[in-house]
């Protein structure tokens, strides 16, 4: 048995030798490759770096360009509605300037030709001759004499057969007619630089506004391209320095096992070549027959019984705590422990006449009726107006409110999802380390199982050995012949050195031996206690084993499933956390846009005061004096319609005598 153990020992050297050399090779083999690997990935993290800090300078530069473009189209576009507010003021002036001068040209055209033909009378009579008497009184740049020549002789009543006796009055009217057709043309011609002004200003404008548009898309898609291009690199340089860091790590443990490992099997080939000594001593004693003296050395006491006992009684004492350790751990009013798990597993807009005065009075009464309509006409639009941009404000306000409360809330939220990714990595990490843990200190336990088995099952087989040879002399019905060894040499040799040389006679002694089977017997008994001790710490010692082994593979189970939740949990959070940062990054340009929005509408409501505050302070005397007007005109033209020519047959007289002074 003891030469069977020898060869054992020496097939496990063998075997062990060659797990060294492979694992010395996998050293040197995997150290060099992860050197490379470890070299290679802070280069790729080097570039990372300067290719991400790159990416975000064009994104930022490019944001800035947008925005400046954002601008300067919101500028052009204001250009163009400013021109094309003034060109329509400036329009709508020139058609009512040219529609009156030409028709106090044509006024003048028939006052001279009436005047040079002595038909002044008729021509009095007429409109046109009324409106030139307007335009004379209000508009015309005459001196004050001049002016009151003119009006004179247009408020004058002549015969058919009047002439001048002097060309005075036709030479200020061809005057007047020749400054005001200058006067048009000029208008004219500046009302048509001004159009030609206006379109070639609208053509470079929409042009500008136009290449501001595509240029203003196409960095928008840049910048939308440059953020999934950074955060792309942001991962990888994330997923490179975690790889790295990981290497790096492993490449420290690497060393450090491969360390330990020189010294463990440096240590192992001492211990081999003791065990190798101590067999061969062993086999020694066991020829001798001193088996009391091989059972001391094997389960090394005081007293055989006692040592057996103190062992059951340890493996007892843990089966105990294991026990309560469970209890206390399935406890269901108590959280899952992963302290109490590691503790288990160390055991677990007009006329003279009365027709054309009553027409021109209705006409006005008309007018003023229009203007009294348009008056609350651009009161009512001024009231709508201000109550709707009232009410538009503080929905904007309301508004602007809103986004700041959704920003905040956003803002909380994404830094809440922040920390709870890191609580995640954490504990991933964590947990990482307890599995380590957990997976050393098994190994641990499996290693003194297997070293309690190895001690135990030889300490077996030497009491065996020991009760057989025993046996042989005490009991050889129950002797068990040892297998046959083909070269017991170290055997033979040990019998050859103690042949000795023939003793000489022997002198006179005592009687025939007697056998000691009584005490043989109770060393017997003993050496059978011995044994069923081993044999309950060994199936003791085995179920433990399996315990352990069975709550070791639960707690990986767990741990492999719960890494994977943790690991899903942080993808979802850091999905949902980018969707958070792009509803952040849309809310604040919400923001600002209902911001400008806002700041516009109070320009307006400003520019709305400014046109209306008047109209409306001023809304019942204007309507008062309007009313006012239109009831003296109504006055007026009953007095009309009621034929009394005296006034009117007064007014001819004196302008006759007005006339004759002339």
């Amino acid at each position: 048995m003891l030469q069977n153990m020898q060869s054992r020992v020496q097939e496990e050297a063998k075997k062990e030798e060659a797990l060294y050399d492979k694992f010395m090779c996998y050293c040197k083999t995997s150290g060099g490759d992860l050197d490379a690997a470890m070299k290679e990935a802070k280069s790729k993290l080097g570039s990372l770096e300067a290719a991400i800090k790159s990416g975000k300078e064009r994104k930022t530069q490019t944001e800035a360009d947008v925005k400046e473009h954002m601008t300067s189209r919101a500028e052009a576009k204001e250009a163009m509605a400013a021109a094309t507010a003034l060109r329509e003021k400036e329009a709508a002036a020139f058609a009512e300037y040219k529609e009156e001068t030409q028709t106090n040209l044509a006024a003048l055209g028939k006052a001279i030709a009436a005047i040079e033909n002595g038909m002044a009378g008729g021509f009095l009579q007429t409109t046109a001759a009324t409106g030139l008497r307007k335009f004379i009184m209000f508009k015309a740049e005459l001196p004050d004499e001049t002016r009151q020549e003119v009006l004179s002789f247009l408020s004058g009543k002549v015969g058919e057969d009047y002439a001048p006796q002097s060309g005075q009055i036709t030479g200020i009217l061809k005057q007047i007619e020749e400054e005001m057709a200058k006067a048009l043309e000029e208008a004219s011609t500046a009302e048509a630089d001004s159009i030609k002004n206006y379109e070639a200003l609208m053509t470079a404008k929409t042009k500008e506004v136009d290449a501001l548009t595509e240029q203003i898309e196409e960095e928008l898609t840049r910048i939308g391209d440059l953020g999934v291009e950074i955060a792309s690199m942001e991962n990888d340089y994330e997923d490179t320095e975690q790889s790295l860091g990981e290497d790096t790590k492993f490449f420290a443990e690497l060393g450090e096992d491969c360390v330990k490992k020189e010294k463990e099997w440096s240590e192992i080939q001492k211990t081999r070549a003791d065990e190798m000594v101590a067999l061969a001593e062993t086999i020694k004693i066991l020829n001798d027959d001193d088996a009391l003296e091989l059972f001391k050395k094997t389960l090394p006491s005081a007293a055989a019984a006692s040592l057996v006992q103190v062992r059951s009684n340890n493996f007892h004492a843990r089966a105990v705590a294991l026990a309560s350790l469970k209890a206390a751990a399935q406890h269901k009013h108590l959280p899952s422990r992963p302290e109490i798990d590691l503790i288990a597993l160390a055991l677990s807009g007009k006329k003279v006449g009365f027709e054309k005065v009553i027409k021109m009075i209705d006409d006005m009464v008309a007018n003023l009726k229009r203007e009294q309509v348009d008056d609350d006409s651009k009161k009512e639009y001024c009231e709508k107006q201000l109550d709707m941009s009232e009410d538009k404000k503080k929905e904007l306000a309301i508004s602007l409110s809103d986004s700041e409360t959704a920003i905040e809330e956003l803002e909380g939220g994404i830094a809440t999802l922040t920390e709870e990714i890191a609580a995640l990595k954490k504990g991933i990490k964590a947990l990482d380390k307890s599995v380590a843990e957990a997976t050393e200190q098994r190994k641990e336990e499996n290693a003194e199982y297997k070293e309690l088995k190895q001690s135990d099952t030889a300490a077996k087989e030497i009491l065996l050995f020991a009760k057989n040879r025993l046996n042989k002399f005490y009991n050889p019905k129950l002797y068990k012949p040892p297998p046959k060894v083909e070269e017991p040499a170290l055997v033979q040799i040990a019998q050859h050195t103690q042949h000795r040389d023939a003793p000489p006679a022997p002198p006179e002694t005592f009687g025939p031996y007697t056998k000691k089977s009584e005490g043989a017997m109770g060393v017997t008994q003993m050496i059978d206690l011995l044994v069923k001790d081993l044999d309950k710490e060994l199936t003791e010692a085995e179920v433990m084993e399996k315990s352990a082994q069975k709550d070791y593979e639960g707690l990986m189970a767990e741990s492999a499933t719960k890494r994977v939740d943790d690991s899903k949990s942080m993808s979802d959070k850091s999905a949902s956390k980018a969707a958070m940062e792009e509803a952040l990054g849309n809310e604040q340009d919400k923001k600002s846009s209902t911001g400008k929005e806002l700041m516009s509408t109070l320009t307006y409501i400003k520019n709305l005061h400014a046109e209306c505050d008047w109209l409306i302070k001023y809304f019942d005397a204007r309507a008062d004096a309007r009313a006012g007007e239109i009831d003296a005109l109504g006055k007026a033209k009953s007095v009309l319609s009621g034929a009394d020519f005296s006034l009117l047959q007064t007014k001819q007289t004196l302008g006759a005598s007005f006339l004759r002074r002339k």
